[in-house]
């Protein structure tokens, strides 16, 4: 699989919850193109162009596992954390990833963990 086979996956379970119209996938690929949304620790949060906000319906995050890695752009990623948002909404998210990948068995918890539940509680924004 490639990172543009990642990017539509993570796009389309945007589009399958009503978050996002389709058109929202080509601002996804757009973002991509102009930069690597790979974050490392296997993490990656493709998000759209500013000019894709206009085919946002509602904020949402979405949540993809491969456990065998994809090749992102030179880089493999277990975790696609797509983001869908057309005002600063994620910022709290992108925050608690941020402490979740620098803590090494948090990220490992989140490459291999099958709970949602679990994911939600590593993804809460912190209360600080």
């Amino acid at each position: 699989m490639s990172t543009a086979d990642g990017v539509r996956d993570g796009g389309e379970s945007h589009v399958d919850v009503g978050a996002a119209e389709p058109a929202y996938i080509e601002g996804l690929l757009g973002r991509e193109q102009q930069i690597s949304t790979c974050l490392g620790e296997g993490v990656a949060i493709p998000h759209g162009t500013n000019e894709s906000r206009a085919h946002i319906v509602r904020a949402a995050l979405g949540f993809v596992q491969f456990p065998g890695g994809i090749d992102w752009n030179g880089k493999t990623a277990y975790v696609l954390i797509p983001i869908a948002s057309a005002t600063d909404e994620h910022i709290g998210i992108l925050a608690s990833l941020a402490e979740v990948l620098m803590e090494p068995a948090s990220a490992e918890r989140l490459r291999t963990t099958d709970s949602v539940d679990e994911v939600l509680t590593l993804l809460a924004p912190s209360e600080d």
